[in-house]
């Protein structure tokens, strides 16, 4: 048995994004779900809008070995892996004080988020250029920028649940950014209103948008013809 690959504290997390082959197995995919599904692992599934991909599969477990069967299971499936980002649960710098049920929330989500059938991911990082260098700032400064761009992020309590996971390290980028709306107009509203925070119009870098709809593994394929 390969030796467990557990995060101190909080979980692993796997976005994974597929297309579809011609060779896709219906009943292997499913399959590959359920038996994650039985070894603790938390899988939200999404059919994506756009070129990019046909399917989202998030993937939440305590040990990052799970998280690698299940991508595995998935290939030998049929399903072709388009992109992939890898990061871990985490609690910010900034919110080392927040209450236990906050701090528990963040560490070890619990999926489905009810009522927020819409699906967006991105990953971002903070700017290093000159004149606008992010970790050059004191923590002080730092943290006041974060407090006004979580002040934004407030506002959209109950039409917007977001999943904020740590990659510093990880992957290309230093966060994954995972966001459960009620509406689609909902990501596009709250992604508008956020870019005008300091933290993030100075010091936000972007990677690639990632949009869906959120159902059971069984739906996603089915409306996508498997």
């Amino acid at each position: 048995m390969a030796h467990p690959s557990v995060p101190s504290i909080g979980l692993g997390v796997l976005h994974l994004f597929f297309h579809l082959s011609a060779t896709v197995d219906r009943d292997a995919v499913l399959a590959a779900i359920k038996t994650a599904e039985a070894d603790d692992v938390q899988v939200v599934t999404a059919v994506i809008l756009g070129h990019k991909a046909d399917i989202a599969v998030l993937a939440v477990a305590d040990d990052q070995w799970k998280l690698r069967h299940l991508q595995s299971s998935l290939e030998r499936a049929g399903l072709e892996l388009s992109q992939s980002y890898v990061s871990l649960t985490e609690l910010s710098e900034y919110a080392q004080g927040v209450p236990e049920n906050m701090r528990q929330a963040r560490l070890y989500p619990q999926f489905p988020i009810p009522d927020k059938p819409f699906f967006c991911f991105y990953p971002m990082s903070k700017a290093r250029d000159v004149g606008a260098n992010w970790y050059e700032l004191d923590f002080d400064r730092r943290k006041e920028l974060m407090y006004e761009h979580g002040g934004s992020g407030r506002k959209f309590a109950g039409r917007v649940v977001q999943l904020i996971t740590g990659s510093t390290g990880l992957d290309e980028f230093e966060w994954g950014v995972t966001l459960f709306a009620d509406h689609p107009d909902t990501v596009k509203e709250i992604v508008y209103t956020m870019r005008y925070d300091v933290a993030s119009a100075q010091f936000g870098i972007f990677g690639p948008f990632y949009v869906g709809m959120i159902e059971s593994a069984e739906t996603v394929l089915s409306e996508l013809g498997v």
